[in-house]
């Protein structure tokens, strides 16, 4: 009988403990394929002009494509980076992409509006 009644005592004592406790917190699990997590930049100015290079090589291949994709890359390392503006300029055009071609082009004259080019480049900003 003792046994019985301490028996009872502890499951009383139990189920007290677990109805003063909060239910835990769901947290989200983490996020399992990491490849569609969004690519972070800051600012990397080597990062970028390896970029740069590597879309030059595509593009002296006529991969415009891929130069413009680096060369897309090169402006989020570095947004300053006024030459990867021209050069993404370049490989849109050649993609026959106008309007991001002119965008492009409108961000290399705002970054470099003295550059020796700047010119030729508002030439092609021109309507046609």
């Amino acid at each position: 009988m003792r046994a019985w009644v301490l028996a009872l005592a502890l499951g009383i004592a139990l189920s007290a403990q677990q109805q003063q406790q909060p239910p835990p917190k769901e947290e989200e699990p983490p996020e399992e394929d990491t490849s569609l997590k969004p690519k972070e930049y800051s600012f990397n100015p080597l990062q970028a002009d390896k970029e740069l290079r590597i879309g030059e090589y595509y593009f002296k291949k006529k991969s415009y494509r891929a130069a413009a994709n680096r060369f897309r890359e090169a402006t989020r390392w570095n947004p300053n980076f006024a030459d990867a503006f021209l050069r993404l300029g370049d490989a849109e055009e050649k993609l026959n992409d106008r309007k991001a071609a002119q965008e492009a082009y409108a961000k290399y004259l705002e970054l470099n509006p003295g550059a020796k080019d700047a010119e030729s480049v508002r030439k092609k900003l021109a309507p046609k």
